[in-house]
């Protein structure tokens, strides 16, 4: 059956080897439409980004961007502006008809770490073909803050899929027909389903947060541990717009509450470039379950990663700036998200990562 796979048939994917490890997997890795990944023990600190290319593995290309290598074991600090390729604990021997795509785990996109999958003999970031045999390594960029890794960690998940079971426009509009998947007006469907930027202001004028330039490190072991004040700049306005700054990272949350239904699991892709000067979203990846209640599904809202980029651009309350382009589960998951399983931001608005205060 073609779709996205369920945390069960992922459990069927290690007991055929498929996905291996080089550590047993612990509890907690397998999400309801993911996996989540492991830092290995040893970081190679790079030159440049880089991708292997047809032919080539990563270790060839380590020897020739190798500036120096850390020991994770102890602890070590991945810092702001530098380039790092971690070999993961995973593995893959996929059959012939399954591909896996990854991406940044949502904690992760709130740090503005940039954290992409590369394979050997790849020629994208986070794809990885249909019967691909080898091993996984994460490439990692600290945008805004310097971090405190160590072997083990999770920043980034994988899903795998049989085909592609995308939703057509008008399969997604008969899906929002019956199971509303998005609250508040006629939704906006091309392509996927659009959403915007919520900058009516909250509670003390709030609309959002901007990282600020000089701080400190975060341990990413640390939860609840940090004070907001010495990492954010909270972004106050009453004109329902802002103006984006250059090479600044920021925090918004959408105009919407979204609802992924438990047969479905979706993708939060950019918007056009030609709408604006700004990136949305690293981690891209929505749970079957997410925003969904029993009794039919009440949304969560998407927090929005925004970085600006030339030019300074101003962003207003309801401009479109991303969509979800939803995808059928190839069968139901054994546990959705939020639903027993510690999911960190169901019913979420405008929400840093876990390792800040509330």
């Amino acid at each position: 059956m073609t779709g996205v796979l369920a945390s069960q048939q992922i459990e069927s994917l290690i007991a055929s080897k498929a996905l291996g490890a080089d550590q047993p997997f612990v509890e907690g890795q397998i999400q309801p439409a993911s996996l989540d990944l492991r830092l290995g023990t040893v970081a190679y600190r790079v030159r440049a980004s880089f991708l292997a290319g047809h032919g080539r593995s990563v270790a060839d290309r380590l020897d020739e961007f190798e500036m120096h290598r850390i020991d994770l074991g102890p602890g070590a600090v991945l810092e702001k502006g530098c380039v790092y390729v971690v070999p993961l604990m995973e593995h893959l021997s996929l059959p012939d008809d399954i591909q896996a795509i990854a991406n940044a785990k949502s904690s992760t996109g709130r740090l503005d770490l940039l954290t992409r999958v590369i394979t050997d003999g790849g020629v994208e970031f986070d794809r990885i073909p249909q019967g691909y045999d080898g091993p996984l390594y994460a490439e990692i960029c600290p945008r805004s803050f310097s971090v405190l890794v160590r072997p083990g960690m999770r920043l980034n998940q994988i899903r795998f899929r049989r085909g592609r079971s995308v939703l057509t426009d008008s399969e997604l509009a008969q899906l929002h027909e019956a199971q509303t998947l998005v609250s508040g007006g006629t939704p906006v469907i091309g392509e996927g389903l659009g959403f915007s930027v919520d900058l009516e202001p909250g509670a003390g004028d709030l609309v959002g947060y901007r990282a600020k330039p000089h701080t400190g490190v975060i341990d990413l072991d640390r939860i609840g541990a940090y004070d907001a004040a010495d990492f954010w700049d909270p972004l106050h306005s009453t004109e329902r717009q802002l103006i984006l700054d250059p090479g600044a990272f920021y925090i918004l949350v959408s105009r919407e509450a979204v609802h992924i239904p438990p047969g479905y699991a979706a993708e939060m892709a950019p918007y056009l470039a030609m709408v604006g000067e700004f990136r949305v979203h690293y981690a891209g990846f929505f749970d079957p379950g997410f925003g969904h209640a029993p009794a039919g599904g009440s949304g969560a809202r998407g927090v929005l990663e925004v970085r600006c980029h030339e030019a300074p651009f101003v962003l207003e309350h309801g401009q479109i700036v991303g969509r979800l382009v939803y995808e059928r589960m190839s069968e139901i998951p054994a546990q959705l998200y939020g639903s027993g399983i510690a999911s960190n931001y169901q019913g979420q608005g405008l929400k840093l990562s876990k390792h800040f205060k509330s």
